[in-house]
């Protein structure tokens, strides 16, 4: 009995095999060209070398392109990053940061004024304030809460810190002095 049982479970097996590979094979058969898998002519002969050339691929903590050049501060926006950059257009050191509600628009700045520390317009206590701009009677500049958070800040708020951990606050404060340009990138 256990031989005629697993002959029966075999056949249903196979059956089941054959049957799920020609529904597999009409489902591709069928796939609108925007799914299909590309097959390759019969013209079409294998190359030893590619016919463009691969990008480089950038590294992705590199000093964006178009933030231009010499001694700054660069703030990509999307990234939520910032690079401090010497004269020679080497990132000394890079960061993320913590956006604020209100953002700048993308462009070249330059450190306006600094605080070493003072109650932040959401209530927090922040030190090594950075201002580098005003939108719509918001200043905006980089700072480090005291009590070491980077919490994400109300987005119903209409303050202008871009947040940073200590560490990082400690070597913008050293870096942007009064006059330092800042370009906000996209």
């Amino acid at each position: 009995m256990a031989r005629g049982s697993s002959g029966i479970v075999a056949g249903l097996t196979a059956a089941a095999v054959v049957a799920v590979s020609f529904l597999a094979y009409q489902a591709s058969a069928s796939a609108p060209d925007s799914v299909a898998v590309p097959k390759p002519s019969a013209s079409t002969s294998a190359s030893a070398q590619p016919s463009q050339k691969p990008k480089p691929a950038t590294a992705p903590l590199a000093v964006p392109e178009e933030s231009g050049t010499g001694m700054r501060v660069v703030y990509a926006l999307k990234d939520r990053r910032v690079w401090l950059v010497d004269a020679k257009g080497q990132a000394g050191r890079t960061f993320t940061v913590m956006p604020s509600p209100v953002s700048p628009l993308p462009g070249v700045y330059q450190v306006g004024s600094r605080t070493g520390s003072v109650k932040g317009s959401d209530g927090v206590m922040i030190e090594h304030v950075v201002r580098f701009t005003n939108v719509d009677d918001v200043a905006i500049g980089f700072s480090a809460a005291q009590d070491g958070t980077l919490a994400s800040p109300d987005p119903t708020s209409r303050t202008g810190g871009v947040r940073m951990k200590r560490a990082d606050g400690d070597a913008m404060w050293t870096f942007a002095t009064v006059g330092v340009k800042v370009v906000v990138v996209p």
